[in-house]
């Protein structure tokens, strides 16, 4: 997840403006490849909003997830025209156990506070990665927002890059 600096993942009108930074880190390292990174992913499962969100971006930039298997978790009857995305609504443990588990390696929860609430409480998150870019919106979704359940974590990684931006990767304690 993309968040600033406070744990805003989105701002209330939903623009992107913000993940442009121009700040400059000398010590830190260059960004990933995007490409390259996006090759470790098998499949992407996101929320409705967040697909709605990608759908409206899409038409600016282009759909993000390219022709990668995308499951929607939703109870609400969308559509798409794409052959790669997929509608899902039932029980989270369930459909990890049957649907990802068996053909999954790598999967992407992509966005959404509600969506990440859901998979922490319900206890399938191995790993969570947070970028960080250099600013504070004051304002908007919060990445975790009441929870209500501790959970204890364990840094596994942590990148400075040279726009300012910083990568935590935690591994989830069980």
């Amino acid at each position: 997840m993309v968040s600033s600096l406070d744990g805003i993942i989105a701002k209330k009108d939903n623009s992107v403006s913000w993940f442009e930074t121009s700040d400059k880190y000398d010590k830190g390292v260059d960004g990933v490849d995007p490409v390259e990174f996006l090759k470790t992913i098998d499949c992407y499962v996101m929320g409705s909003r967040t697909y709605e969100l990608a759908l409206e971006l899409s038409k600016d930039y282009g759909w993000a997830y390219g022709d990668k298997p995308t499951i929607v978790l939703t109870n609400r009857n969308l559509t798409t025209d794409k052959q790669n995305i997929e509608f899902y609504s039932g029980d989270l443990n369930k459909f990890v156990t049957e649907r990802l588990k068996p053909n999954y390696k790598n999967v992407w929860i992509v966005g959404g506070s509600m969506l990440t609430k859901d998979f922490l409480l319900t206890k399938l998150v191995d790993e969570i990665r947070v970028s960080i870019l250099p600013i504070i919106l004051g304002d908007g979704l919060l990445f975790f927002d009441h929870i209500g359940q501790e959970q204890a974590l364990h840094l596994k990684d942590t990148k400075a890059y040279k726009n300012g931006m910083v990568e935590l990767s935690y591994e989830i304690k069980k």
